[in-house]
């Protein structure tokens, strides 16, 4: 079969099988991506990320990990309107980022693993790399014209703007490249604004110690100074996503869907909590750091109904946990909430604890 037929065929079945958006290209080093990588690293602005930001050089270079690679097919799976939008602000409930909503993910790879078999198929290698350190999707997106690398560090493409997933398929086979979008997005940084910790520092600079949707996936405690911000998310940030004036128009027809009831989570089993998130990234995949991420929402809810919950938490086996569950206490105030934390104030042996206490209880 020649190289256009073969493409043809794998351009039909990718998009028969949902997704929104597929290209081909080379599998050269990303030579400019790798420079942008190595120079956010080299300023501290991975915040310590690993994915692609631990080894620049292989991720920039598909063929680090592929030695036989000559192309990338690339695609684009829209996880809006199917993800929802979130529902009126409510008292003790929280949401996640629509990308997060259920494993969107599952339908890219289901997609590309069929071409990967289509292409094994005929006598060629291929691999599938979705969401892999060994590849910056992006980069690859841009490179096969799936959109252009927009100022919130997204890619963008026409009537899908940021609400894309990308993944490719790694092949031996040399496919026809297709051409690079021409397009950027001009005078717009509506998404700039729009971050609520300001960590789109410039366009096309993300600042991750800044960065919600980081913030909320670190293995530290999240700075008591952004927990204010984190609001009611308990994974992830669409606000620069939201913004975005090309996904504006697919946004709309995404329906209302329910937040979360964050006082059933707390109540959780951690195995129950895990499974419950099975898809998000968990550091470790230990439920502390679900639990963290809740008490913030429900420090920032502010609602004395969910002192009781809080509270059972300051007798956590962990610190970390401990800590916000103080921090969350000081915010929703109350008689009951400052007895609990005296009481604790009394036992606690670890210094940040201590220190956390200490701070709600002015």
């Amino acid at each position: 079969m020649e190289s256009a037929q073969l493409w043809d065929r794998l351009r039909h079945e990718t998009l028969a099988r949902g997704c929104v958006a597929v290209g081909v290209a080379s599998a050269r080093p990303f030579v400019e991506a790798r420079a942008a990588a190595e120079s956010r690293k080299a300023a501290g602005m991975h915040a310590g990320m690993h994915l692609t930001f631990g080894n620049p050089a292989r991720s920039a270079d598909i063929t680090e990990s592929f030695p036989w690679a000559r192309s990338l097919v690339v695609a684009g799976y829209s996880y809006v309107p199917i993800s929802g939008s979130p529902g009126p602000a409510l008292p003790n409930r929280g949401r996640v980022a629509r990308f997060a909503t259920e494993d969107h993910y599952r339908g890219l790879r289901s997609a590309l693993d069929h071409v990967g078999e289509l292409l094994t198929d005929v006598g060629f290698e291929a691999a599938t790399v979705a969401d892999d350190n060994r590849l910056i999707d992006r980069a690859a997106a841009v490179r096969a014209g799936i959109g252009w690398w927009g100022k919130n560090t997204m890619v963008l493409a026409p009537g899908q703007g940021p609400w894309m997933l990308l993944g490719s398929v790694v092949t031996d086979a040399v496919l026809p490249p297709t051409e690079p979008m021409v397009r950027d997005c001009g005078t717009c940084s509506a998404c700039l604004p729009a971050c609520p910790t300001g960590a789109l520092v410039a366009p096309g600079v993300l600042d991750a110690r800044l960065c919600i949707s980081f913030l909320l996936q670190s293995p530290d405690a999240i700075p008591e100074l952004l927990r204010p911000l984190v609001g009611d998310r308990i994974y992830g940030c669409d606000d620069c996503l939201d913004a975005c004036p090309p996904g504006s128009r697919l946004e709309a027809t995404s329906l209302p869907q329910p937040r979360i009831d964050l006082l059933a989570l707390l109540g959780l089993t951690d195995d129950d909590l895990l499974e419950r998130f099975a898809h998000f990234y968990v550091p470790r995949r230990r439920a502390a750091y679900l639990r963290r991420n809740i008490l913030v929402a429900l420090g920032n809810s502010g609602d004395e109904r969910a002192v009781p919950a809080v509270v059972s938490h300051l007798h956590s086996d962990n610190a970390m946990v401990r800590a916000h569950s103080a921090w969350a206490l000081g915010q929703i105030g109350g008689t009951a909430a400052h007895t609990a934390l005296g009481a604790a104030a009394a036992t606690e042996t670890d210094q940040d604890v201590q220190h956390e206490i200490a701070a709600a209880q002015r």
